[in-house]
């Protein structure tokens, strides 16, 4: 099975890394998410549906739609917290990369445990601005917004294109295609890791500040 990649690069000011990680990473699992299958017999099943809201960011100038699960929803929260955290301790102008990765279980015989093959991988680059003023903030919270709604279109034309999603399993093999353990959702099952470097490109974090700088000129 090929897996594909997708990434994806941001640069953002240290107080909006939490909003901006949650903004995609919800936007992508809104698209990875069914609701909860309920069999009848094997081979017969329903599905239930989704919710879904909009949440306001309070450091962007942006809204997002996610599924409407606090389960699900906490759990991406301590994930990016985690990732924010360590992108702070690691110097005033961060850099490192956060990933989702869709996987599926394939059953081994005993002893050995069970194989997790990827199938789809998004990895979300990071780099953190300092800025001088309030003025530079309020410039970074409109900018940013803007770019978070490029990223948001692409990573949707990329759910509509029309390529490779697990097949629909069977009662007996759901909890090798889906996370079954939320009450109110049932996203493909998925792992979210992240990485602290230098080693990262800054071109975006370039392009931010000279966004910022050119604005200030007007």
């Amino acid at each position: 099975m090929n897996c594909r990649s997708e990434v994806l690069e941001v640069s953002v000011e240290g107080r909006q890394i939490e909003e901006a990680m949650l903004a995609m990473l919800h936007t992508i699992l809104l698209h990875r998410s069914t609701g909860k299958f309920h069999y009848k017999k094997e081979g017969t099943y329903s599905i239930g549906t989704v919710g879904m809201q909009d949440t306001d960011c309070d450091f962007i100038d942006f809204t997002y739609v996610r599924v409407s699960s606090d389960e699900l929803d906490r759990a991406l929260r301590r994930a990016v917290g985690d990732f924010r955290d360590a992108l702070r301790s690691s110097g005033n102008d961060g850099v490192g990369q956060i990933s989702l990765e869709f996987f599926q279980k394939k059953k081994s015989r005993w002893p050995f445990s069970d194989e997790c093959i990827p199938w789809e991988v998004w990895a979300i680059k990071v780099n953190v601005v300092t800025l001088a003023n309030e003025q530079e903030r309020q410039i970074c919270r409109e900018k940013v917004g803007e770019r978070l709604g490029e990223k948001i279109i692409n990573i949707v034309e990329v759910m509509n294109r029309h390529e490779y999603l697990p097949k629909m399993p069977t009662q007996s093999e759901v909890d090798n295609v889906f996370d079954t353990g939320m009450k109110d959702v049932q996203p493909y099952l998925y792992k979210i890791s992240y990485q602290i470097t230098d080693a990262l490109g800054t071109s975006v974090t370039t392009t931010m500040r000279r966004l910022i700088k050119d604005t200030l000129a007007l």
